[in-house]
């Protein structure tokens, strides 16, 4: 434990996600002892994202205008709809440069112990958004775990009577894994996400 101000930092940087009081600890001594144009750079950095930073009234990502970048884009297709959680994973998904779509960030995924469910996600602006004629594909890019399976399984029964193609982004083993370590649920899903090779 650490007087005053010290120990104000270390409570707030611990209230962090992923920050737990070793690292809070870590992070406080070095802001402590770094430059002051550091930390004021870092300063200005916090108050002009909280200033700046806004989410995209189209699609819910992070953006500094009134719709984000992918939004604005008309080379994106306006017909393929990627459905995600947060916005760090429309960033993820970016890195492959496999998708040339556009995006709806729900905000987070269904969690009844966390006492999240569908009216607490942007699923009624999904639903908006879907009575645009050009829209012929949803895809459901939520995490392969337990909230994201309920996420996915929700939006599947409540977009199936719509007539849209509605899929699911396959899952299953990663580049460098081995079999014998692989859980049973995700070798599953590499099976049933299983495709043709060209001979």
């Amino acid at each position: 434990m650490y007087e005053g101000a010290v120990q104000d930092l270390i409570d707030e940087l611990g209230r962090l996600p992923g920050v737990g009081p070793k690292s809070a600890q870590r992070i406080a001594f070095h802001i402590l002892q770094a430059d002051q144009a550091d930390v004021s750079r870092l300063v200005e950095a916090l108050n002009q994202v909280k200033a700046k930073v806004r989410f995209c009234v189209v699609c819910g990502n992070v953006a500094e205008a009134e719709q984000c970048r992918i939004c604005l884009d008309p080379r994106r297709d306006p017909g393929l709809i990627c459905v995600v959680e947060e916005p760090k994973d429309v960033v993820a998904i970016e890195r492959t440069r496999e998708f040339r779509g556009r995006y709806h960030v729900l905000g987070g995924a269904i969690s009844p112990i966390d006492g999240i469910g569908p009216d607490d996600l942007r699923i009624t602006e999904l639903m908006a958004r879907l009575g645009s004629t050009e829209i012929t594909e949803i895809i459901i890019a939520t995490d392969p775990n337990l909230e994201g399976e309920a996420t996915a399984s929700y939006l599947a029964r409540l977009l199936g009577p719509l007539g849209l193609r509605v899929s699911r982004l396959a899952s299953g083993l990663p580049v460098g894994g081995d079999l014998e370590y692989a859980d049973e649920v995700t070798l599953g899903r590499a099976f049933e996400g299983r495709r043709m090779l060209n001979v």
